[in-house]
């Protein structure tokens, strides 16, 4: 039984199983946990775009709201899972526990905030997202219910980092799952049977965060082979918050930039209208979507990578980045072929009624098709990176994709090509991600040789 694994196992499969199989086993619950999270962001667009083009745009002016407090969620989830991963790799306990137990409870902290700020100028803060004036009044319905969540959303982010952390992917995927299925379920009955619209859809998603926070909350604290989470372990120290932000600040910056780089995005398209806006924010959810799947594949990836490096295993940690290299890459190229051919009816599924969304979304989405498959070096550099404590370096590698190369390129595009600018955007900053990330990741590679040799020597 999975509650039957103890600490002690757990560490003698991290150091010996084959990284082969061992990672496919680690990375299975996560992939349905990522594949459940981002079909639930596409149900919520799926059933909201029913109720009209300006509706569905609302979605999308949220979602770079919601990537805020995801980023948030994973900058203290994942840089407090990472330290609990080295210091299990060390075989301190105790130490983990406190981790797990500041971390949690900052998180909480830090959602009550940020939706109390954000909900005292809710009107301001939808047209800074890039809500034009038919889109705003559904953008505010969907983001009010969502921020009086936040601080079970982050919390539910938080702890199912810090389970997958610990090698106990499968109760973060529970769940992470359970809340998802809920939501999916939710949505029609609340949009369309008690006739709440757009409301429904965001009152769903929320309800659902508080389900997956007690059900997360319940697998820390009554499975033995996970990290408790107590009330007598927050004893925050500044060390602590220190190590929390060196490993956490990639994934905030990683996933803040991707909602800055929307944000852009909804006002570059705003000059071709709702359809426009409607149409990148389709295709931003369905790519989610399939790479959903290997961001679930690298997050089976991390807890091997942080348990071997903090026991320097370091030639360990360099064959599980090659082999999760080459099994995302074949499988996006499949993605990619698939996305290409049936572009047109993937984007016809959400918003067939309107014939402008779905021209606008199968040429983007056809675009970044072409570059999908150079999303899984990105992607496992980010994590591989981050995860050995490379904050720097990783910061600048999770800054590419959405920022350092998206936003110029967003800011320069549409004045020449006009809305294809907008379009092929997405594409051209990943050939400019895949060649910088490739070049500080081969620095790193070289890095653990000589720690490795070293080590051999001694």
């Amino acid at each position: 039984m999975k509650g039957a694994v103890t600490q002690e196992e757990r560490y003698e499969q991290m150091m010996r199983e084959p990284v082969e199989t061992l990672i496919p086993k680690m990375a299975i619950p996560t992939i349905i946990s990522m594949l459940v999270t981002s079909i639930y962001n596409m149900a919520d667009t799926f059933f909201v775009s029913k109720l009209g083009t300006s509706a569905a745009g609302a979605v999308g002016i949220i979602f770079s709201l919601m990537a805020i407090i995801q980023a948030l969620a994973f900058m203290i989830g994942m840089g407090t899972g990472n330290n609990i991963a080295r210091l299990l790799g060390q075989q301190k306990r105790e130490a983990a526990q406190r981790y797990a137990a500041v971390g949690w409870i900052t998180e909480f902290i830090v959602g009550v905030i940020l939706a109390a700020i954000c909900l005292s100028c809710l009107d301001s803060l939808v047209i800074v997202l890039g809500a034009t004036d038919t889109i705003a009044p559904y953008a505010v319905d969907y983001a009010k219910y969502i921020l009086y969540a936040a601080p079970f959303m982050m919390c539910s982010f938080g702890m199912n980092n810090m389970l997958r952390f610990q090698g106990n992917a499968f109760y973060a995927m529970v769940g992470i799952t359970t809340g998802g299925i809920l939501n999916m379920i939710l949505d029609p009955i609340l949009i369309f049977g008690f006739d709440m619209g757009i409301s429904g859809a965001a009152i769903a998603t929320g309800f659902s965060q508080v389900v997956s926070f007690v059900i997360l909350l319940c697998q820390c604290n009554f499975n033995r082979s996970c990290i408790p989470i107590r009330i007598s372990d927050i004893r925050p120290e500044l060390r602590m918050y220190r190590n929390i932000l060196i490993s956490g600040i990639p994934s905030l910056t990683r996933q803040g930039i991707s909602s800055i780089s929307v944000i852009i995005l909804n006002h570059a398209a705003q000059p071709y209208g709702d359809a426009a806006i409607a149409a990148v924010s389709i295709v931003n959810r369905f790519m989610n979507f399939l790479n959903s799947a290997v961001i679930g594949f690298g997050q089976g990836f991390q807890p091997v990578a942080g348990f071997n490096f903090g026991a320097g295993n370091y030639d360990r940690v360099k064959r599980a980045f090659g082999f999760c290299i080459k099994v995302s890459t074949v499988v996006l190229f499949i993605f990619a072929a698939v996305s290409f051919i049936f572009a047109e009816p993937i984007i016809a599924m959400f918003r067939k009624e309107d014939l402008e969304v779905v021209a606008i979304g199968t040429l983007t989405l056809r675009l970044q098709a072409l570059t999908l498959p150079l999303l899984g070096f990105i992607t496992m550099s980010n994590m591989f990176t981050q995860t050995i404590g490379y904050g720097f370096r990783s910061s600048i590698i999770s800054l590419l994709r959405q920022g350092i190369c998206l936003i110029p390129v967003l800011m320069i595009f549409p004045k020449f090509f006009g809305l294809l600018g907008i379009e092929m955007s997405q594409t051209v900053a990943d050939i400019m991600s895949v060649i910088i990330a490739g070049i500080i990741v081969k620095g790193i590679l070289a890095e653990l040789t000589e720690k490795a040799e070293e080590g051999h020597e001694k």
